[in-house]
């Protein structure tokens, strides 16, 4: 039976999607909100972005291209149910207040490296100078040889009062964000704890993407304790992620890939005051 205009667009969208998502491996992944403060019972909506700079493309709803896409209030747990090709991937209805997040950790891809310097350069952007010697370290082959990587992202949202705290959620990897930054007593430095299966990243890269309201970024490069914590000043009115990048070597498993590489992200923004 012959697809509908509707539902082939749909499918060919996602297609796409997908495919980018699989090639784009070097770039940021995170949720974007359209407004990470909400009026009570009103939308939460919201899209999944792959870029540079905090600037990117659109990815819509696949099933396919992820194991876990939630939303979080206090201790329930929705999954978010969409159809595929839905762009914005998330659109639905807020609580009646409190601190939400939205979870969405993909499924794994794979990228070939055929130059070691382009592993390297990302290497080194990423926090890890010494891969070259751990490379070594693990006997693996110079050139070519595969990385396998996921997204393991985390969204704040304020509804309402946004009451509430977060708290680890069993991803793979991920931000923890110990102060709330919709909460009327906010100070302006937003505390963080990096954690990898559920252990905190000791000295740990962290990456700050500072969007301001007219849109222009600045990075700055941060990193964490001996608790995995890192405090970040940041600034009323601006939009923020955070991304921290796990280089894990791949043994004692089957796989065509190398090398693991986890990215944990975390978005939210400061109210202006």
């Amino acid at each position: 039976m012959a697809l509908n205009r509707p539902i082939l667009i749909r499918f060919i969208l996602s297609l796409w999607c997908a495919i980018c998502a699989g090639v784009a491996t070097a770039h940021e992944f995170w949720i974007e909100a359209e407004a990470y403060q909400v009026a009570p019972s009103g939308k939460l909506v919201a899209r999944l972005k792959n870029g540079q700079e905090f600037k990117g493309t659109t990815l819509s709803y696949f099933e396919g291209r992820f194991t876990r896409f939630d939303v979080v209030v206090g201790d329930t747990i929705r999954p978010v149910e969409g159809r595929m090709g839905d762009n914005p991937a998330l659109d639905v209805p807020a609580p009646v207040g409190g601190l939400v997040r939205v979870v969405h950790e993909t499924t794994p891809s794979f990228v070939t490296y055929s130059e070691w310097p382009k592993f390297q350069k990302f290497a080194d952007h990423k926090g890890f100078p010494d891969i070259a010697a751990r490379h070594a370290a693990n006997g693996f082959p110079e050139v070519p040889f595969k990385e396998r990587y996921t997204r393991h992202a985390k969204a704040l949202i304020g509804v309402g009062d946004a009451a509430g705290s977060d708290k680890a959620l069993g991803l793979k990897t991920e931000f923890v964000a110990l102060t709330n930054p919709y909460a009327p007593d906010f100070d302006g430095m937003m505390t963080v704890q990096v954690l990898l299966d559920g252990a905190p990243r000791i000295d740990a890269q962290v990456e700050v993407f500072d969007r301001d309201p007219s849109d222009a970024v600045t990075i700055t490069l941060h990193r964490t304790d001996a608790d995995g914590i890192a405090q970040v000043p940041v600034t009323p009115g601006h939009t923020y992620l955070f991304d921290a990048v796990t280089l894990a070597p791949i043994t004692g498993e089957t796989s065509e890939a190398v090398w693991d590489t986890f990215w944990a992200a975390l978005t939210f923004a400061v109210p202006a005051r």
